[in-house]
């Protein structure tokens, strides 16, 4: 009597499976989010279409070149690491309108102490004043956003309100305390973490961290099948862990190649090989740039930043909060003071996030930072960061960052007026909040 009742079930059970397609297979089977698929995807069109347009445009394609997905990646790194402060914020249903301004604060807090302060107590050009530079511009960075989480947090001032006005205040202030002038130049040591021949770490650094990388790849899944089976969780099919570590170590690899394969200029080898007594061979020295110290920062950053968001009761009370607060409070969440450390670690990663663009420029000024709110919001929503809350992703927020500064430097590539540039940005904007609209209806 029981085998036939048996038999019925695993069909029912079998006749959903039977029903999925292939895609809808492979995605359960391997776990992957659907959001970053379309994000990549989305990427690899903007790449592809930019070069097109140049080849057929200007007879050559510019974009899918090792010196420009090279500088790509370092001028992303400033907005990625603020984009991902800014995920937390918005996963807290609140916004900060003052990281542009906090950034250029900080790089003139930092110039302000290498070129005028620093030189005349510790000497010209000691090895500690570009570590003391950066710790006064990320801890003015925590302490300004501190301030700010305070007000919200136990003011009961909005904080749309709180963040317009210090994007007003702190940029005001730069310019009292810079007097309107460019400080420069930084200290050398300072100016390598903005990237550029010196910034990077060369090709051997390079295949270094990119091994490095393949072999976290692989710990990873390993770890994560092992808390799985610990746990008694279900577990991914073993091609699936393999797929994933294949795919993961394949874009570092390829990632490591692109970087190797953007040499040097040809005036910078000369003076290098010139200082050094080296020989420069008749083709040419060919000197691999390799990961730029903004882009290892920017990664660090992002591992660092999952880790809390994932793997970390601070992280919990953020979701928490960005999903219910007065449920949160309830539970026992401390929300006010959640809102202070949020808003302070916003903070800190500006100050961190000035420290690379003010030593690209080599120099820092009044403008730095400017509209940099709008794009570092842009980066987060377009990477799945829900701005009713709760939703929200650190990868999503680096790639929304990404495909921002690919629409930027592919408009600026093939000539597009500023003006134009300000329109795409602004409807990619107003389209990625229609399509989260639109995933959250169909996912409810």
């Amino acid at each position: 009597m029981t085998q036939p009742t048996t038999t019925s079930t695993g069909a029912a059970a079998a006749a959903p499976q039977a029903a999925e397609g292939p895609a809808a297979r492979f995605l359960k089977a391997t776990e992957l989010d659907t959001r970053l698929l379309g994000m990549v995807g989305a990427l690899v069109l903007i790449w592809i279409g930019f070069h097109l347009y140049g080849h057929f445009v200007n007879g050559f394609g510019a974009f899918l070149t090792p010196r420009n997905l090279w500088n790509l990646s370092v001028q992303t790194a400033s907005i990625g690491i603020m984009a991902t402060g800014m995920v937390l914020v918005i996963v807290t249903r609140h916004i900060d309108l003052s990281v542009g301004s906090i950034l250029g604060l900080c790089a003139i807090m930092m110039g302000v102490m290498q070129v005028y302060v620093l030189p005349d107590y510790l000497g010209l050009g000691h090895p500690l004043i570009w570590i003391i530079a950066v710790v006064t511009g990320m801890a003015l960075g925590m302490l300004i956003g501190a301030f700010h989480g305070f007000l919200i947090a136990y003011g009961g001032i909005p904080s749309f309100i709180v963040t317009l006005g210090g994007l007003l205040v702190w940029r005001g202030v730069a310019f009292l305390v810079a007097r309107g002038e460019t400080i420069s130049p930084v200290d050398t040591t300072f100016a390598l973490l903005g990237g550029g021949p010196y910034g990077a770490v060369g090709a051997t650094g390079s295949w270094i961290v990119g091994l490095l990388a393949c072999a976290g790849i692989i710990l990873l899944i390993l770890s994560g099948r092992k808390q799985r089976r610990k746990f008694e969780f279900p577990l991914r099919p073993v091609w699936a862990e393999v797929f994933l570590a294949i795919v993961g170590c394949g874009i570092v690899i390829g990632a490591v190649l692109l970087v190797n394969a953007y040499p040097w200029p040809k005036g910078i080898v000369n003076q290098y090989a010139q200082a050094n007594g080296l020989a420069v061979p008749e083709g040419g020295l060919f000197i691999s740039h390799g990961f730029a110290i903004p882009v290892l920062i920017l990664v660090a950053v992002g591992i660092a930043m999952s880790f809390l968001m994932t793997r970390t009761r601070f992280g919990r009370y953020v979701f928490a909060i960005g999903g219910n607060p007065e449920a949160a409070e309830l539970a026992g969440i401390n929300t006010r003071w959640m809102t202070v450390k949020i808003f302070a670690l916003m903070g800190l990663l500006c100050g961190l996030s000035s420290v690379v663009a003010s030593a690209r420029l080599n120099s820092a000024t009044n403008a730095l930072g400017t509209l940099d709110e709008l794009y570092v919001i842009a980066s987060a929503v377009i990477g799945g960061t829900s701005l009713g809350g709760g939703i929200g992703t650190i990868y999503g927020a680096i790639i929304g960052a990404l495909v921002m500064q690919s629409l930027q430097t592919g408009m600026v590539l093939i000539g597009f007026d500023a003006a134009i540039q300000q329109v795409v940005v602004g409807s990619v904007l107003v389209l990625a909040v229609y399509l989260d609209k639109l995933y959250r209806s169909r996912a409810k």
